[in-house]
């Protein structure tokens, strides 16, 4: 079955350390996700996400900026980031894992995302939703995100470690 993902109930959001002291979160507002699964089965699952680099939203605008440039994504050149799952692993309880390629930068680096599913549910006005939680960790480095600079006191302005947390609202789509 073809699922499409409910804009107004769905997020993508990271984190990443600053300065080695303290959380930086956040977010992609434009995105989409299209997922083929069976909730009976969901072994047989895929999924595609797109994120548009140029939508960012750290809730500071000179950083959003800094963040669209070649020392971090390189929107102007790599306008995407890019998710296509290899498959899904059921672990019992609606707990699931994700093994897919993730595309950054033009890198492409294989990744788990740990999550759970929920429903199917019908909704008011007669359409079927799912839940779909994910989350995991990449390295920067990986995905050649390497922009830093070295501390006075040791350590790195930014940290390697991004924390990703995806919320997904799926809606069934309507056979023609």
């Amino acid at each position: 079955m073809a699922w499409t993902m409910d804009p107004t109930h769905s997020s993508i959001e990271f984190s990443v350390k600053h300065m080695m002291i303290s959380t930086v979160r956040g977010r992609f507002r434009e995105f989409g996700l299209t997922a083929e699964l069976d909730p009976a089965d969901l072994s047989k699952a895929n999924a595609q996400v797109s994120i548009d680099v140029d939508s960012i939203d750290t809730r500071e605008e000179g950083r959003d900026k800094h963040l669209r440039t070649a020392d971090f994504f390189d929107a102007a050149n790599h306008p995407t980031i890019n998710f296509v799952s290899k498959r899904f692993e059921p672990k019992g309880d609606g707990e699931i894992s994700i093994i897919g390629d993730l595309t950054i930068r033009g890198v492409t680096k294989e990744v788990t995302l740990k999550g759970e599913v929920s429903g199917p549910q019908k909704d008011p006005w007669g359409g079927i939703r799912m839940g779909l939680s994910a989350e995991g960790q990449i390295s920067r480095d990986d995905f050649g995100v390497n922009f830093n600079a070295a501390l006075e006191t040791g350590g790195f302005l930014v940290g390697n470690n991004v924390k990703i947390l995806i919320e997904a609202e799926l809606v069934e789509a309507k056979a023609a």
